[in-house]
């Protein structure tokens, strides 16, 4: 059985790897204010970062404050974010947060992660992307769809658990590596790591992963069958 320490080696040749495999990978939705950048990062949960970027686009020509959004009512805003999905939960917490930061923390985003917390529709992973992105402010590491996917078949945490599983690899990486190994995690996981297909022929984290030999195995046996 690995030990942590071994364990821990391995997260620094697999985030050392993945840093030369995705140099430029960070942020791609589109915003102009911290505001602007946590209307787009709530809206992107269970939708792609492209779409939320045509949905954003005219609305954030219009609306770039708390202040600006907190004017909207509840049906103005649900459609124009309908093509988001959920979008009744995601206008509901995004106007409520919008007054929130606007009547408790005079119309700026907050710059830590208690405070974050306290908004509508925030957590850890929302409050860890706004935070580094808006204020260079980094207390953990944003897990989305794609890091907790690649963190198991990586074996760097047998959680579920989002919390859990930042937790784990907040324990395996250096601090300095937390902002960009989500980026590089998604990056990969769009290219290479993907969830229904996973190209471990390619990937160049393969002697690494605890995964890519029964992902292999299976893909060779289906081939011949």
């Amino acid at each position: 059985m690995e030990s942590f320490l071994m364990r821990k080696k391995r997260g620094q040749k697999i985030v050392s790897l993945l840093t030369k495999a995705y140099s430029n990978a960070g942020m791609a939705l589109k915003y102009r204010t911290n505001f602007q950048l946590l209307v787009a990062v709530i809206l992107s949960a269970q939708c792609t970062d492209k779409k939320v970027n045509e949905v954003t686009a005219p609305i954030f020509k219009k609306y770039k404050t708390a202040a600006d959004f907190s004017k909207l009512s509840q049906k103005r805003f649900e459609a124009m974010i309908r093509p988001t999905g959920f979008y009744r939960a995601k206008a509901k917490n995004i106007l409520a947060t919008a007054r929130i930061v606007l009547h408790r923390y005079g119309g700026k985003v907050p710059d830590t992660m208690a405070d974050m917390l306290t908004l509508k529709g925030v957590a850890r992973k929302t409050a860890n992307v706004v935070l580094g992105n808006a204020y260079g402010i980094i207390e953990g590491i944003a897990v989305d769809t794609h890091v907790a996917r690649l963190s198991g078949r990586l074996g760097l945490s047998r959680n579920t658990d989002p919390v859990k599983i930042e937790r784990d690899l907040m324990e395996l990486l250096p601090k300095a590596e937390w902002f960009r190994t989500t980026y590089r995690f998604i990056e990969h996981g769009r290219a290479v790591c993907t969830a229904k297909d996973p190209r471990c022929d390619m990937c160049p984290l393969a002697k690494l992963c605890s995964s890519a030999f029964q992902f292999s195995r299976f893909q060779k046996n289906h081939t011949r069958a």
